[in-house]
């Protein structure tokens, strides 16, 4: 069963890594997110008709997909283009829009924390 401390540990191996062990990274990460995309199949949410338990639990990592694109220079959209629509379905809800923080915000947050590790 996956959780969300593996979703977590795959994309922070995404921005954390370089070379080789990035291109792990990058393929365990997106086979993470198809396993997410087949089971929500043709579902609106993982809830069904509305959100549910792996809605609220899985979409505020929505808001580090747009850094780990940029610094693993690869397309979530193009890989799982379903759960991307689940995603911008999410974002419809004032509720999950005002709580999630800003996409841009969090990749100048990654691009500090890598200058701070001495990543880059």
């Amino acid at each position: 069963m996956l959780n969300e401390m593996q979703i977590y540990e795959l994309g922070s191996r995404v921005w954390k890594t370089k070379g080789e062990e990035q291109a792990t990274a990058k393929k365990e990460f997106i086979e993470t997110l198809k396993l997410l995309e087949k089971e929500l199949g043709d579902k609106p949410y993982f809830g069904g008709e509305s959100l549910g338990y792996v809605d609220v639990a899985f979409i505020p990592f929505y808001s580090w997909f747009y850094a780990l694109e940029k610094c693993g220079n690869f397309s979530i959209e193009a890989e799982c283009p379903k759960l991307i629509a689940w995603a911008k379905r999410c974002m419809q809800k004032e509720s999950v829009a005002k709580s999630l923080p800003d996409q841009q915000k969090v990749y100048d947050f990654i691009l500090e924390l890598k200058k701070h590790f001495g990543i880059e």
